[in-house]
């Protein structure tokens, strides 16, 4: 696969030219080691009804899960790592405020202390190495917002990552797979709405296709 457009977000690309030239040439590397043109049988009914129509069995799309998954081979190939973080959740505003940056236990003992349920949650981001995260989001579009202000910052947050790095699908090969994945043109411009300098987290974002 190769990038066709690329977005640094507070300087994300340039922390890593600086820092970590030999992990960005690494996830340059692996984007262009994938191959994208793994197809699958639709399940799109519409994109079926107009492939029946032109004389085809059927319509053949991206195979997201199979493109996924040479992703997650390659990269644990360079020593990249899934992460989970595991934290405790409030309804209460002053203590979420006063254990968010806790250690899970400790926040544990002081939501339960004042009275309060102690909800345990979980974030968990596909690749972590060198204070890099990665996700490859070739899931539904949702998700590409819940990666830069949820998982990005919470691991920034918490001192696992420096930079969080996001690989989506451009708007061209968007169209030739089963509908709800984002596509990077429109969530670069959900981005650009948001303003400079949110999410405060550095990002590198990358729009790639076959």
């Amino acid at each position: 696969m190769k990038i066709i457009y690329e977005h640094s977000h507070l300087n994300g690309k340039e922390y890593l030219q600086v820092h970590f030239p030999a992990e960005l040439q690494e996830i340059v590397d692996v984007i262009k080691s994938i191959d994208g043109n793994v197809l699958k049988k639709s399940s799109d009914k519409s994109k079926n009804e107009k492939a029946i129509k032109s004389g085809l069995p059927h319509a053949e799309v991206y195979n997201q899960v199979a493109i996924n998954k040479n992703f997650k081979d390659q990269f644990k190939t360079h020593g990249w790592k899934e992460k989970r973080y595991r934290y405790y959740a409030t309804v209460d505003e002053h203590i979420a405020r006063e254990v968010m940056s806790l250690p899970a236990d400790d926040a544990k003992k002081i939501i339960e202390a004042r009275g309060e349920t102690a909800f345990q949650r979980n974030n968990q981001t596909d690749f972590v190495k060198s204070g890099i995260g990665i996700e490859v989001q070739f899931g539904k579009y949702a998700f590409v917002a819940y990666d830069f202000f949820v998982k990005h910052m919470t691991f920034f947050i918490s001192g696992d990552i420096n930079v969080g790095v996001e690989i989506i699908p451009t708007n061209k090969m968007l169209q030739g797979m089963d509908s709800g994945p984002a596509n990077y043109e429109g969530e670069i411009f959900n981005l650009y709405r948001q303003g400079r300098n949110t999410p405060a987290v550095p990002l590198w974002i990358l729009g790639i296709e076959p």
